[in-house]
């Protein structure tokens, strides 16, 4: 039996899910995952039994539970120092944590108005001017940690850190309602979307058969 359970929302819908489930799979640990459909009448009852919190995710490791996304990450990042999940540079470390923190209590429009939905699309879904500022905070935060820190890779900070697990829905979200990108942003989109961990994610959405209605359009 693997020493780490993480419990999870549907993968089609739940970005908070998402988030730390990348970076443990950075990790490289065995794992094994729980799916707990959001949104039926039993679900609440079904994630206290896992999470104090009643939300999803929640990693469970031995005997200790972390709930919460970011908590998780960090976490991670502490017991898997060669997974690399921050970077090495004290600034750009420093820098990757507050664009985490920003993603985790920010962006509010863009969450409700674009929920993730990963195996659908949404072309002509009209962006609010909420939303559009949002989308320019964003697209200017990739830009920012790409030119100051991106040189050794593709990903925010080069290689892929827990900041680019904590945007990943964010991508996920830019291709479902088809937002039009500059060349800096899309490229990274790409980059993430690529990533063999977030395909086999989007796999998984695709073959679920639940249906969470204020997701649909």
């Amino acid at each position: 039996m693997a020493d780490f359970t993480i419990y999870l929302g549907n993968k089609n819908y739940s970005s908070w899910s998402l988030r730390p489930w990348l970076a443990l799979k950075q990790t490289g640990a065995e794992f094994e995952e729980v799916v707990i459909p959001l949104s039926e009448g039993t679900t609440r009852g079904t994630i206290l039994r896992h999470s104090p919190s009643g939300k999803v995710p929640a990693l469970k490791h031995k005997d200790l539970t972390i709930w919460d996304s970011l908590a998780i990450c960090e976490y991670l990042a502490e017991i898997f120092p060669e997974a690399k999940l921050w970077p090495a540079d004290a600034a750009a470390r420093a820098t990757a944590r507050a664009v985490s923190a920003e993603m985790h209590s920010g962006f509010a429009a863009l969450r409700n108005h674009l929920p993730m939905n990963v195996r659908s699309a949404f072309p002509n879904r009209g962006v609010t001017p909420d939303v559009q500022a949002d989308i320019n905070r964003l697209t200017a935060i990739w830009r920012d940690c790409r030119k100051r820190f991106g040189a050794g890779g593709a990903f925010l900070f080069g290689a892929f850190s827990n900041a680019d697990a904590m945007y990943a829905p964010v991508v996920s979200r830019f291709r479902t309602y088809r937002i039009e990108l500059d060349e800096v942003t899309q490229a990274y989109v790409d980059a993430v979307w690529t990533l063999p961990a977030l395909q086999e994610w989007a796999i998984a959405a695709g073959n679920e058969p639940m249906i969470i209605e204020g997701a649909e359009f």
